[in-house]
């Protein structure tokens, strides 16, 4: 388990995302990115974009890494990286934003262009499991 985010740990999220980037499937739109996260196991995900020719079949890199995190069973996401094709940090989409937030929830940090922020400002008034419990139990079935 992995009790605070320092900069060495920024360090190397940014250099795993760096690393995905490269590997990169995008011969459509030529924009590589790769996403890195620190999962609570204290392992390191990666994943990177995949286009399709069927434009809307592709994957983004942060849902690669989520997959990626699923796979190996590492627990929740605790930070994330994203980079773009010249290393810089990019903002994820907002179909991204809501799968970090599933698997990271409001306090996954994210590394943003501007600094490290959490996910509760990202995606400000996020939508998750809570909400649809919330609402399964509150609603009568109809049957």
């Amino acid at each position: 388990m992995v009790d605070t985010v320092d900069e060495a740990i920024w360090d190397r999220l940014r250099a795993a995302a760096i690393e995905a980037m490269k590997r990169a499937y995008c011969p459509y739109s030529g924009y590589p990115v790769g996403a890195a996260g620190l999962a609570e196991d204290g392992s390191i995900v990666v994943g990177s974009n995949v286009e399709n020719a069927a434009y809307g079949c592709g994957h983004c890199a942060e849902t690669s890494m989520v997959s990626e995190l699923i796979r190996t069973g590492a627990g929740r996401l605790l930070a994330v990286a994203c980079v773009n094709g010249n290393s810089e940090s990019v903002v994820p989409c907002g179909r991204c934003r809501q799968v970090i937030f599933e698997h990271g929830g409001p306090s996954c940090l994210v590394l943003m262009p501007t600094g490290v922020m959490p996910m509760s400002e990202v995606l400000p008034q996020g939508f998750g499991p809570s909400d649809l419990d919330e609402v399964a139990t509150s609603t009568p079935r109809k049957d």
